[in-house]
């Protein structure tokens, strides 16, 4: 795990769950929290990688494998995190999926499979969470530049993602009065495994990463620990007066 910045331990004693924290800024973000003292309870599917996850974050962390896909699977693990350790400081809800397909290419599976994984799933995650959750209490919801640009064969990933940011705002609105935050991260190029994830060749990933190169005004893709210090900034007491936000972190891509 990286050292820990100046000594900051803004989250010790503290109970994180990271749902979609596998791999990328999830991962990234997991280790970090870990590193600021944080117990970390940790949600994936793939078991290589969880099986990564545990090993770095030894006894400060613990994971699951799960899909945020399956709701019942998602309050049966509230009920055991409930059950083990009592409560939920910080949600990170990062788990998603991503493709791009034109309008001709969409069928009603993919659009399905978009939806269930990037918007249902979170959804029904906060709602199974919020009863954890107390005074002081933080949701990190990822969402996507991709929400506020037009990039073709991005419609459906889009929209989901525009869907996260609705959420972040209207659960803003609606815990307050139970003292908990909502906010949504919308990260842009981050270098990841979802990019090669996806449905594009080689050749594509490649074209793809050009292009983001060019166009971002930083002229680099942003690195998984540059947007896990966004996260745990949204997650932490640092941002105790902000709520129902959509935090861009993307190199300036949709700001110039």
């Amino acid at each position: 795990m990286e050292p820990v910045l100046n000594g900051c331990r803004r989250f010790a004693g503290r109970t994180v769950v990271v749902l979609g924290g596998n791999s990328g800024i999830g991962r990234a973000s997991a280790l970090a929290f870990a590193q600021e003292g944080a117990f970390v309870i940790v949600t994936g599917r793939d078991p290589d990688t969880l099986a990564q996850v545990q090993s770095d974050l030894g006894d400060k962390g613990r994971v699951f494998r799960s899909d945020i896909s399956d709701i019942a699977a998602t309050q049966a693990l509230m009920q055991q995190i409930k059950a083990e350790h009592g409560r939920i400081d910080v949600l990170f809800v990062n788990a998603g999926i991503g493709a791009f397909r034109t309008i001709e290419e969409v069928d009603e599976a993919f659009y399905d499979q978009m939806f269930a994984v990037n918007l249902k799933g979170p959804y029904f995650a906060v709602k199974y969470a919020i009863d954890l959750m107390g005074e002081s209490g933080s949701i990190v919801l990822t969402s996507s530049m991709g929400h506020r640009t037009g990039i073709p064969g991005n419609s459906v990933y889009g929209a989901s993602k525009a869907g996260l940011r609705a959420l972040a705002r209207t659960f803003g609105a609606e815990l307050v009065k139970r003292g908990i935050r909502v906010n949504c991260f919308s990260p842009g190029a981050i270098d990841t495994p979802l990019i090669t994830r996806g449905e594009m060749s080689e050749a594509e990933i490649a074209r793809f990463r050009q292009m983001i190169c060019e166009q971002v005004p930083m002229g680099r893709f942003g690195t998984a620990q540059e947007a896990a210090r966004s996260v745990l900034y949204l997650a932490s007491d640092d941002s105790a007066y902000v709520t129902g936000i959509d935090l861009l972190v993307d190199g300036g891509a949709v700001s110039f």
